[in-house]
């Protein structure tokens, strides 16, 4: 069992925990909200990056039930508590066993659908292979929009290391690599979520993050598309006056919200920012 902040338990304590049939088990969601929600609002599902887990949502829950809505977070298949899908171990993989979880939750009701880096990446092939599952797509620092950065980040490898401490290093530094623009972002909490996701991450060799899988799905998205990405992702260093012409793509593509002093992980780097540009999204009209 793998320790978790403190921050971590005590929204679980507010959760509900359901499963779904995934693969060989379960794929496993976390539910905030949904006794005082507002019916009359789309379900809010959030999907977290590649190596992640529902806690890479963990500053924005709270904020995002209060506002009325139904949360539903999941561990994607193959990562966090969730099996593996039967077939795949990339983004493609994803979206038939999410879709049978969403069925199961829902019904034939349509969710709005927030994805985060990788799972930006599934939520674009949800909306285009279920288009009548998703009212409103939002991605979040995804990639699979076939624009590399000026320089390719690269991250340290770290099982070989028998010292927690020495691992604890290279997590820090791939943290700064890649997820976090500024060092005092990269807090004792953010490095602890982090360990423990990357340890259950069972999704190896994912590579259409370097292609334009997202961009050629948009081109089938019906739904009205937002984008929120920070405006420091090292994703897009040196390229992101390229990122909105590759989302227009999407015949409902609306807008492009950069959040300011954020790298990739916005959400969690730039919480009330965040949060701020996401429910003002989810709140426009359709």
């Amino acid at each position: 069992m793998i320790d978790q902040p403190a921050e971590v338990q005590r929204l679980l304590q507010s959760a509900t925990r359901l499963t779904t049939p995934c693969g060989g088990g379960d794929l496993v969601w976390h539910a905030w909200g949904q006794a005082a929600c507002n019916p009359a609002l789309a379900p809010l599902v959030l999907l977290h990056g590649g190596s992640g887990s529902w806690t890479h949502w963990l500053r924005n829950i709270e904020a995002l039930a209060e506002s009325g809505r139904w949360v539903l977070v999941p561990d994607l298949p193959g990562f966090g508590d969730s099996a593996a899908p039967l077939h795949g171990t990339d983004a493609d993989a994803i979206p038939e066993p999410f879709e049978q979880g969403l069925q199961c939750l829902l019904g034939e009701q349509a969710c709005d659908l927030v994805g985060f880096s990788f799972g930006g990446m599934v939520a674009g092939l949800v909306a285009a292979q279920f288009p009548a599952r998703v009212a409103r797509l939002v991605l979040v620092g995804a990639p699979g929009l076939g624009i590399a950065p000026e320089k390719a980040v690269r991250l340290n490898a770290w099982r070989h290391l028998p010292e927690a401490g020495r691992r604890d290093e290279v997590h820090r530094s791939n943290l700064a690599a890649l997820m976090l623009c500024h060092p005092e972002s990269i807090t004792e909490t953010a490095l602890r979520l982090h360990v423990a996701n990357v340890l259950r991450d069972r999704m190896k060799g994912r590579s259409l993050s370097r292609t334009d899988a997202l961009a050629q799905a948009l081109l089938k998205v019906q739904c009205p598309v937002h984008a929120i990405y920070g405006a420091e992702d090292a994703l897009y260093r040196g390229k992101m006056q390229a990122l909105e012409p590759a989302l227009r793509l999407a015949p409902g593509f609306r807008a492009l919200t950069l959040v300011e002093d954020a790298g990739h992980w916005v959400q969690f780097e730039r919480a009330e920012a965040f949060d701020a540009a996401l429910l003002s999204t989810l709140n426009a009209a359709l």
